[in-house]
């Protein structure tokens, strides 16, 4: 039942803005969902099992629109690393409007779980290092299944990292993949650094008219020029990301 199974997560989301995890109850999800408590269990199992299935939906729809930001204007135009850039820089810009957005997202990007949210066994909070393939492009990982464990921020990373070289990779010098991946690498970890630890707004100078920037203008300011400044570290790099 799809169509069952969608409102379902719906309602979950919509109870979990309005109190704590513990405090929902499966018959008022159910409830609000127009189905009986029968069917939320033969959908989930268990209040264990559609937390999983809450935490998998919330975090393949991040990385969707990674893919969606990532693919914005189609192949990467050749001889440019500034349309290269400005990719991934649309990509860590929504990553982090999702993980300001959405408390589920952002505590799987960083493993941080509070008492409100649902911690569903499984749920990873360590970074690990990433695996890279030999050619030092890391291998695209596989779409996590209903049943394994539920992705943590290694696994988020190394997803946006690999969506990152399958977007750019297209016409790519074949000499420089390697260093492709380390740039991507790169920028998918400083993007959840700043997830992390969000920029803060310094106060203006005494006498000066304050800059009329808020938080997530800052923090979007941030994450750009680091992630720009990661691909201009690319051989032949330049502060414009063109490519000779």
């Amino acid at each position: 039942m799809p169509a069952a199974r969608e409102s379902l997560l719906d309602a979950a989301y919509t109870a979990l803005a309005n109190r704590a995890w513990a405090a929902v109850r499966m018959v008022d999800i159910a409830a609000a969902a127009g189905v009986s408590r029968q069917t939320l269990y033969n959908e989930f199992g268990s209040k264990e099992g559609l937390a999983r299935a809450l935490v998998r939906r919330e975090t393949d729809n991040y990385l969707a629109g990674v893919a969606r930001a990532l693919a914005r204007g189609g192949a990467p135009a050749a001889g440019t690393r500034g349309d290269a850039a400005a990719r991934v820089v649309a990509a860590a810009a929504w990553t982090l409007r999702t993980a300001r957005a959405n408390p589920l997202v952002r505590a799987a990007l960083t493993g941080c779980w509070d008492d409100r949210l649902p911690t569903p066994s499984g749920a990873s909070a360590e970074l690990a290092p990433l695996r890279a393939a030999r050619s030092g492009v890391p291998a695209q990982r596989a779409a996590s299944s209903g049943e394994g464990p539920l992705p943590g921020p290694a696994e988020l990373v190394g997803r946006f990292c690999d969506q990152a070289v399958a977007a750019l990779e297209p016409g790519w010098p074949e000499e420089e993949l390697p260093a492709l991946g380390s740039v991507c690498e790169t920028a998918a970890r400083l993007t959840l650094s700043c997830v992390v630890a969000p920029v803060a707004v310094a106060a203006p100078e005494p006498g000066c008219v304050p800059a009329q920037r808020t938080r997530p203008e800052a923090e979007t300011e941030a994450v750009s020029r680091l992630v720009r400044g990661a691909f201009a570290q690319l051989p032949g790099g330049t502060e414009s990301g063109d490519r000779d």
